[in-house]
């Protein structure tokens, strides 16, 4: 009898009989061996990446497309703590989260500014000079070798950087459709973290070698995607079009009058400090107590990134219908808290580092996506620069208050209170937004 995997044929010809009335996509995998391409798995599976990803508009393409290149020379960020306490600098683990903690008050101030000014100007303009201006101090930052200078360029960078992300967030919401936006954000955020799984990767084998190699890069992928912005995505009347649309939409409640959004941008910010611990304080535990090489832990950094990359979209598109945005951030924020708890799980260290990092992956996916789905919903073209601008500052106050608090707190107490902090903290901060969620 003829044996195809550990079926023979007449088993699988009865199996196929009752499929026809009764089809159970994929089963095929678990009866052929190797699996076909033409399997109703393989077919299934395409269907939905592809209904994830159609329908976006080319002006959403060419904006991942620059944030993905952009975001490809994001070296600096990592490796940023191992730099500054490198024997070359020779800076304390606390003196480097002063360096973090301006890095995210220039990205606080910068996302203010940056709102205010794209609600001026458009949100052309201010993307274009906000990309070339931090390629050129990025650069700049690399030559830093005294103190005060670093922390002073540190914060001008990042003031810059983060007077983008208004403006792009503004102008997704344009080139989007209201059907799709939630995907044409997530589709912006796969490009960014495309880009950090490159970077990261990338960047321990250049930190590995040249910490200064690593500001270089960076820079140049800066001003590579502000060209490419200049070249290929027309600034057209789009900036225009959205004021004058304006003056005819009925003017709705300011965001900071909003006391629910309020409480919301409180939560993320709690959130956001403890996340942050994953790009900044996570690495220099990784290298100091468990003595990771760079490579290695790039490696981990890339592979948060790619996991984003693979699987958020499809999340994404069968979540995104729900109507449980709140609910799925409570779930996320809750395996985020999870997975730092898992820090002080000893004497299994690169796989629990591993697993750790898929955990917290996971909770990123879930809760991210609907975040800003939750203030996309709660805006329009006359007060969405307000939202945008809050929710930016509420990631870039978490920048100022997670690192640096986070490398005091590892400096005076060591990294497993840190772990245990930052872990129920997350915890607490999602039993508040299953609140928000239970009273919605």
């Amino acid at each position: 009898m003829v044996r195809c995997g550990s079926q023979s044929f007449a088993e699988i010809t009865h199996i196929l009989l009752k499929l026809k009335t009764n089809p159970l996509p994929g089963y095929y995998l678990f009866v052929f061996h190797p699996i076909s391409l033409r399997t109703p798995m393989f077919h299934y599976t395409a269907t939905i990446y592809r209904n994830a990803y159609s329908g976006l508009s080319r002006g959403t393409w060419l904006l991942s497309i620059i944030m993905l290149i952009n975001r490809s020379g994001t070296m600096v960020v990592p490796f940023m703590t191992l730099y500054l306490t490198s024997p070359e600098m020779g800076y304390s683990v606390a003196q480097a989260g002063i360096v973090f903690g301006l890095f995210g008050f220039g990205a606080f101030c910068g996302a203010y500014f940056g709102g205010r000014l794209t609600d001026k100007i458009g949100f052309y303009p201010v993307q274009l000079i906000t990309l070339f201006g931090g390629g050129i101090l990025f650069i700049i930052l690399g030559q830093m070798k005294h103190y005060g200078l670093i922390c002073l360029f540190t914060y001008l960078l990042s003031f810059i950087n983060e007077a983008f992300r208004p403006a792009n967030s503004t102008a997704i919401a344009f080139y989007s459709k209201e059907e799709n936006r939630t995907r044409s954000y997530s589709l912006n955020r796969l490009a960014v973290n495309l880009g950090w799984a490159a970077g990261s990767g990338l960047g321990g084998f250049v930190a590995h070698y040249s910490y200064e190699l690593l500001f270089w890069i960076d820079g140049f992928t800066n001003i590579t995607a502000a060209f490419l912005m200049w070249f290929f995505l027309k600034p057209a009347k789009a900036s225009i079009d959205v004021i004058a649309d304006k003056k005819d939409e009925p003017v709705k409640l300011s965001a900071y009058r909003d006391k629910t959004y309020l409480l919301f941008i409180g939560l993320v910010t709690l959130f956001g400090s403890c996340f942050f611990q994953l790009f900044t304080n996570m690495p220099v535990y990784f290298k100091r107590e468990l003595h990771f090489s760079e490579p290695f832990i790039g490696s981990l950094m890339a592979l948060n990134g790619l996991l984003i990359a693979l699987i958020e979209m499809i999340f994404v598109y069968k979540l995104e219908r729900k109507g449980k945005n709140v609910f799925f951030i409570t779930i996320g924020v809750a395996i985020t808290g999870v997975s730092f708890l898992l820090l002080n799980i000893h004497y299994v260290y690169m796989a629990m580092a591993v697993f750790m990092i898929i955990c917290v992956t996971f909770g990123e996916i879930l809760a991210m996506p609907f975040m800003n789905t939750y203030w996309i919903a709660r805006t329009s073209h006359g007060n969405r620069g307000q939202y945008a601008a809050l929710y930016t500052m509420a990631w870039s106050a978490a920048q100022t208050l997670g690192p640096m608090t986070g490398a005091q707190v590892a400096q005076v107490a060591g990294f497993s209170t840190l772990w245990w902090l930052v872990g129920l903290l997350s915890l607490f901060t999602s039993l508040a937004f299953y609140r928000m969620y239970t009273k919605s």
